[in-house]
């Protein structure tokens, strides 16, 4: 058969530079009846030839496996063409085959944006390897684009030499034209730069669908995904069984969408196995530097789910999520409604302040109150939050942070509600922040804060944001009897004869949790400052000091860990990250040691209060490097608590922190 557009060696080649342009290879109805049809089994590689009476005979092909450290593929397409669906699978091919992995999906911030437009594009971009890996990866080295959009929205990213794979039959002039090409990149020397595979993938699955009795066309058509899924599956070596399970389980009650689905699944994969279009596959073998355990693919917003579910059932607490729906918090508030089978409890209120109200009034129930939303809805909260510190009440409140202000674009990521979770209330009114860092870690976070909350009886705000919500990577599961328990200590039933003292305090600074219709606890509550120890209102200006302090030296003494610094000997720059920049601190950190560079890096989980030792980490460096997704909230913390001269790596751009951006950063750094 004819030879690809570009070189056919490979996706992977390591050639940067510019290719001759080779004539546009057009597809047989004879190629694409073997494509559709062949069998996806592993065995040999073969060829498609068509002979003279046109029947198709499928020999070896001679192809060479290449091994390689660490790839990085991104699915991009229309809204509706299915990159997250095809992304997900391709991630638990992945990890079946036992990769390291951290994905990153992208969404369009439009409910429905115009189809074939740049502003509709979804993507889904997957970094695997067979070692460690921290990030989701720079730039792709492989791009799937289903349409011309797509491609427009992503080839900006690329580097020269990286793969493309087009569904060629979607670059229509109606196509072209929505995605503001004047001419088919595919015929010009735009794309010289690259690696490009024109496919028919809309074609194959028409064909490969000709056969099944009842299959409509807009089912044919929403099978691409399939189609492109199999064939990069079979470039990069990743099995399609269980992705064949999970076709047969999800359309089980549609016997033509189930088969529509399978046969383009399997049309994708035949069409890398049968024709020479695609020289070389990419192998990456499983990692070898992973601990021992029991692993499962999450995400950060799993992984937040089961941290509360686990810290309801050690502390004994029903647990009762509150929110109002809100990018990119609500995918919490479905998977939570789940959970009916662990006693969780869900309501889907009116209103961000009504959602904190409800949680509020479980804490005060007996019950673990939780409310998750996002930037918009921390504004909303605020009050009901600032009620809490009064109460001095157990709740959880999570920000998935998502780039504001305002609605802002509320389908990428941020960091810059940092502020607003430690001063963002009227009054004096402190609380414990913590932050997750990697999407597997949300679950250590969420539960952590579940402690302070019950322990210290506050209000605690757990940060995450977008891109931790929805990445994935593999997580070691945890033992449930390694997990500490929580004690809510609630007051017991008191002596009628004696009087409650409902703020009188224990040695965390915690005052009594007297349940409702607890014999002897009566007591008043509310937002009104109370009299300390008695309870009573008072609007003594004595009191209302020494109440103030209380509260803020029992959040000042919540017991956080001192700040691990990982150094090199000799390194006089320290990179501190904090929150979802972990990764990237990590690989570029690993790249700057890699050039025979010493550096020093810790990362910050608790935000307030600070760890006691991080002032004497930070001047014990001559130079102080902060990298955020904000415009350098921070730095202007540590500044001002410590008096030290903090350098900012600030983005705001809707997008992570980038290793290579943050290797060039640590660079001018050391270089002073």
């Amino acid at each position: 058969m004819a030879q690809p557009t570009a070189r056919a060696d490979g996706p992977h080649s390591g050639s940067d530079g510019p290719q001759r342009r080779r004539r546009p290879h057009r597809y047989s109805r004879i190629d694409i009846e073997a494509f559709a049809t062949h069998d996806p089994c592993p065995p040999p590689r073969r060829r498609a030839r068509a002979g003279t009476d046109g029947v198709v005979t499928l020999s070896t092909l001679d192809r060479t496996t290449e091994e390689r450290e660490r790839v990085i593929v991104r699915f991009a397409g229309d809204s509706g063409d299915g990159m997250q669906l095809a992304g997900g699978q391709f991630t638990a091919a992945t990890a079946a085959v036992g990769n390291d992995l951290v994905t990153l999906p992208d969404f369009p911030a439009e409910i429905r944006a115009p189809a074939g437009t740049p502003a509709g594009v979804s993507s889904f971009q997957i970094h695997f390897a067979n070692r460690d890996i921290a990030t989701p990866g720079d730039t792709p080295n492989l791009l799937v684009a289903m349409n011309p959009a797509a491609l427009r929205a992503n080839v900006s990213q690329l580097e020269p030499g990286a793969g493309i794979v087009v569904n060629e039959d979607a670059f229509t002039k109606r196509n072209l034209l929505k995605a503001g090409y004047e001419a088919s990149p595919l015929d010009d020397d735009s794309l010289d730069r690259f690696q490009v595979w024109r496919v028919p993938m809309t074609t194959m699955c028409q064909r490969a669908a000709e056969a099944i009795e009842g299959a409509a066309t807009r089912d044919v058509q929403k099978s691409r995904n399939l189609f492109a899924l199999g064939l990069i599956c079979w470039m990069y070596d990743r099995p399609i069984d269980g992705t064949e399970r999970w076709i047969s389980d999800k359309f089980a009650a549609s016997e033509a969408v189930r088969d529509i689905n399978l046969a383009a699944l399997r049309a994708g994969w035949n069409f890398g196995e049968t024709t020479e279009v695609i020289g070389t596959r990419v192998h990456v073998a499983p990692a070898t530097d992973v601990r021992p355990g029991t692993y499962r693919n999450i995400n950060g917003t799993q992984a937040t789910s089961l941290g509360l579910i686990a810290a309801s059932v050690r502390s004994g607490l029903p647990l009762c999520l509150a929110a109002y729906p809100i990018t990119p918090a609500s995918d919490l508030l479905h998977d939570l409604a789940r959970r009916r089978d662990v006693g969780v409890r869900t309501v889907q209120a009116e209103d961000e302040i009504a959602a904190a109200g409800i949680a509020l009034g479980a804490s005060y129930g007996g019950a673990l109150g939780v409310t998750a939303t996002s930037g918009p809805g921390m504004d909303l909260k605020a009050e009901t939050i600032g009620l809490a510190v009064m109460l001095e009440l157990p709740l959880v409140i999570i920000d998935v942070q998502r780039a504001g202000p305002s609605t802002g674009m509320p389908t990428k990521t941020e960091q810059s509600d940092l502020l607003m979770a430690l001063h963002g209330r009227h009054g004096e009114s402190p609380l414990p922040v913590v932050a997750a860092s990697t999407p597997g870690n949300c679950f250590d976070a969420a539960y952590e804060a579940v402690q302070i909350a019950v322990q210290y009886r506050t209000p605690v705000i757990l940060l995450t944001d977008l891109f931790l919500a929805n990445s994935s990577e593999p997580w070691r599961v945890p033992s449930a009897a390694d997990l500490p328990v929580i004690d809510p200590g609630f007051a017991p039933p008191g002596d009628p004869d004696s009087a409650f003292l409902p703020y009188a305090r224990d040695e965390h600074g915690a005052r009594p949790w007297a349940l409702p219709g607890n014999p002897g606890t009566q007591h008043q509550i509310g937002g009104l400052e109370k009299a300390d120890v008695v309870g009573s209102i008072s609007y003594d200006p004595v009191n209302h000091a020494r109440m103030t302090a209380l509260r803020a030296a029992k959040v000042a003494g919540v017991a956080v860990p001192d700040v691990v610094v990982d150094t090199d000997p000799g390194a006089e720059v320290l990179v501190l990250g904090w929150g979802s920049s972990a990764g990237a601190v990590r690989a570029g950190v690993r790249r700057v040691r890699q050039r025979g560079l010493p550096v020093a890096h810790a990362h910050l989980h608790h935000l307030n209060p600070l760890p006691s030792n991080l002032g004497e980490v930070l001047r014990s460096h001559r130079s102080v490097l902060v990298p955020e997704m904000n415009s350098g909230q921070l730095a202007r913390v540590l500044r001002a608590e410590y008096l030290v001269d903090v350098h900012s790596h600030s983005k705001v751009e809707g997008r992570p922190l980038f290793a290579a951006e943050l290797e060039d950063a640590i660079l001018k750094e050391i270089e002073g």
